[in-house]
C-alpha cells in the first residue's frame, strides 16, 4: 500500500546485499481501465516478471519483488512468501505529504484512491 515503507525497506534490504526490484519504477506495470469504470487499475507487465523471476530462480540469495498491482496474484506460486506492509492512515497519510521520492498522492484525487485502496484491496 502506499505509504507504509516499501520504498523503506527495499533499500535497507538493498543494502543488506539482497537483490531487489522496486516494481513502482517504470517499465514494471502499466495502468489498464477497469470494467465499466472510468479510474484505471495498475497492472505488472507479466512478461517482464515472468523473466525477472525465471533470471533469479536459483534459490541462493531470496529476490525481493515490491510492488501492489491488481494481477500480482498471479504470480504467487513464484514467490516464498508474500508480506503486506500496513500502517494506520493518519501515518500513511503524513510519509505521503512527507516524503520527497515519490509524487503520488501529494493530490486529493491520489489520496482518495489511497483511502480506496486502504478500504477494499489491503484487506484481500
Amino acid at each position: 500500500m502506499s505509504g507504509t515503507g516499501k520504498s523503506s525497506v527495499l533499500l535497507e534490504l538493498a543494502r543488506r546485499g539482497f537483490p531487489m526490484a522496486d516494481t513502482d519504477d517504470p517499465g514494471w506495470s502499466t495502468w489498464r481501465p477497469l470494467d465499466g469504470d472510468p479510474e484505471a487499475d495498475r497492472v505488472w507487465l507479466a512478461d517482464r516478471i515472468v523473466v525477472l523471476l525465471d533470471a533469479h530462480d536459483d534459490g541462493d540469495v531470496p529476490l525481493v519483488v515490491s510492488g501492489c498491482v491488481s494481477n500480482q496474484g498471479r504470480f504467487y506460486d513464484r514467490f516464498d512468501a508474500v508480506v503486506l506492509l500496513t500502517a494506520p492512515v493518519d501515518v500513511i497519510l503524513e510519509r505521503i505529504i512527507m516524503r520527497t521520492t515519490n509524487e503520488f498522492g501529494k493530490d486529493d484525487v491520489e489520496r482518495r484512491r489511497i483511502l480506496d485502496d486502504l478500504a477494499h484491496v489491503e484487506p484481500l
